[in-house]
């Protein structure tokens, strides 16, 4: 049986700066993928990578773990993405500086896209295409989610057509009530607020819920974010309550939060 879930959008290098000097395959699609497949849900990955060492580490990283690649595009001339992290001594992490490489410019083709609307849900991570494919697959009936906090372009990052819009918040709670009412009211049908250690907000119509954070000793926040939204939307394709999925959100970027990166890896 093929992949029923698709995440879109970026991949990248994670290259952490002393003392840990480690290379890591991440990006938001990516890591969402890699662990909602880890949670049941056979996940097939659509993005650019380039044709050199790094993309080749793509390649064979994300195959090793049984992500269906066959929309994985090679621009044999281009620059794999990189994005270069500083770690504290808490495990927080800073973004020293990011190279988009051919991340830029990458949107879905046509044949991407007629395969996308075979999918049940699709995820959207990085992706600069003013929205073009959410929209499609919107038009489709097909169930989208989006992190809005990972694409600085506004044109990019509208919560019009969405099933579900993920939006980090380093806010109290009201600020993160506002948040989810700005989102719910551009078009998303359910709103979740991701506050890191401070817990989760969700909204659905006029009803709020929240998540609390697990405690657990961090060696690294990367990918954090992307864990709780592959939790969330496992659960939420499982059935389960909004309670719930916040829940298991918390309890998958606990998990991460004790590891290097978005997901194991050698």
């Amino acid at each position: 049986m093929g992949p029923s879930i698709a995440t879109v959008g970026d991949n990248c290098i994670d290259r952490y700066l002393p003392p840990l000097n480690r290379e890591l395959v991440g990006g938001n699609a990516v890591n969402v993928a890699v662990n909602m497949q880890r949670l049941g849900h056979r996940a097939a990955y659509f993005g650019a990578a380039g044709g050199d060492a790094e993309g080749a580490r793509v390649h064979t990283v994300l195959g090793q773990l049984g992500l269906d690649l066959a929309s994985l595009k090679t621009i044999a001339a281009g620059r794999t993405s990189l994005t270069v992290i500083a770690t504290g001594a808490d495990g927080d992490r800073r973004f020293v500086s990011e190279d988009f490489g051919v991340r830029r410019g990458y949107r879905p083709d046509a044949a991407d896209r007629a395969r996308l609307k075979t999918m049940r849900h699709v995820h959207i991570g990085w992706l600069d295409d003013a929205g073009a494919t959410k929209r499609a697959l919107a038009q489709a009936g097909i169930s989208v989610s989006q992190d809005l906090s990972v694409n600085a372009e506004a044109c990019n990052i509208s919560p019009m057509d969405l099933s579900i819009a993920f939006l980090s918040c380093d806010g109290g709670e009201a600020l993160a009530r506002d948040l989810a009412r700005s989102v719910m009211a551009q078009g998303a049908r359910l709103a979740v607020i991701m506050r890191g250690a401070r817990g989760s907000l969700a909204m659905s119509g006029d009803d709020i819920f929240t998540g609390e954070a697990v405690p657990v000793k961090v060696r690294d926040t990367t990918g954090a974010g992307d864990s709780f939204i592959a939790g969330f939307v496992a659960a939420h394709l499982d059935g389960r309550s909004i309670t719930d999925c916040l829940t298991k959100g918390h309890d998958e970027a606990a998990r991460t939060c004790q590891i290097f990166g978005g997901f194991a890896q050698d």
